[in-house]
């Protein structure tokens, strides 16, 4: 900017402005003619060469946008990565004879950093259409309180300024606090306890598949012969042996060991809900 200051006759100062073209940013140089080369060669080191050029020249630009989406979760270091990643891809894809590369390289750079942080920085795999719920609610909350003072704005308000509906706004606002996870190591509560997350668990009660199993067998337990529903309940209930049983009712232990092998094996058919079992149930039984 050129100021002239000259003094009028009533010795105060006058100022002249003669307003220099000015870019945007600071970080966005001139690279027009470096982009009508690069459209002219063929592949080969040379365009190599320029096309590594105009990315340099432009990652200050890439840098500028990483930064804005510091203190997500995610290292800045590692945010400028994916910003020079769009900034490749916006260089490759750039025509220079629709305009201004900066116009074109924004959005696609500020694009790859937020594809990354939906793929990426989710701890639990979500669903696409509850990750733009989650953005369009952030977005307007932070609208809709963008004033000192304001009052936070419920699920009616922000439904309202979304055009979404209510069940959609709940479901927006529970992916926003959803976007880490909490480790199981955490501790619940400050002092000497330490309690943890993991430790407020319940855990997997073995006695309801008992209870399942039971209830699964009891027809067909009661469907057996009534010399084998007593060998079955003296083996299993009253953990006697094989020879013993086979003692108390006067047969061999083989016998015994026969007797129990094939009531279990219908049992457990009937309980799986197999035709065969059905019908050696309903069977007479035959002495072996």
């Amino acid at each position: 900017m050129l100021t002239d200051l000259t003094t009028n006759r009533s010795g105060t100062h006058h100022t002249t402005c003669a307003a220099s073209p000015r870019r945007t940013h600071d970080d966005a140089p001139d690279t027009a003619a470096l982009f009508a080369r690069l459209a002219e060669l063929a592949d080969g080191p040379e365009r190599d060469a320029v096309r590594d050029e105009l990315v340099t020249a432009w990652l200050p630009m890439a840098h500028r946008i990483a930064g804005r989406f510091r203190d997500r979760g995610e290292a800045v270091e590692d945010l400028r990565q994916v910003a020079a990643l769009g900034l490749v891809k916006a260089v490759d894809r750039f025509d220079p004879g629709r305009g201004a590369f900066e116009s074109y390289a924004v959005p696609t750079i500020t694009g790859e950093v937020k594809r990354h942080f939906r793929d990426r920085m989710w701890a639990l795999r979500v669903p696409r259409r509850v990750q733009e719920l989650r953005n369009r609610v952030r977005v307007a909350r932070r609208e809709l309180t963008q004033h000192p003072g304001t009052p936070e704005p419920g699920v009616a308000d922000l439904a309202a300024r979304t055009g979404l509906t209510e069940e959609e706004v709940a479901t927006g606002l529970e992916a926003l606090d959803s976007f880490s996870t909490l480790s199981l190591d955490a501790e619940t509560a400050t002092g000497e306890d330490g309690w943890s997350l993991a430790d407020m668990l319940g855990s997997t009660d073995s006695s309801y598949d008992v209870v399942v199993d039971r209830e699964a067998v009891k027809q067909g337990l009661r469907r057996l012969p009534e010399r084998e529903r007593a060998i079955l309940y003296m083996r299993f209930f009253e953990d006697m042996t094989q020879s013993r049983i086979a003692d108390r009712l006067g047969i061999s232990q083989m016998h015994v060991s026969r007797l129990i092998s094939r009531s279990c094996a219908r049992v457990r058919a009937e309980a799986l809900g197999r035709p065969e079992g059905r019908r050696a149930l309903t069977s007479p039984t035959v002495p072996v």
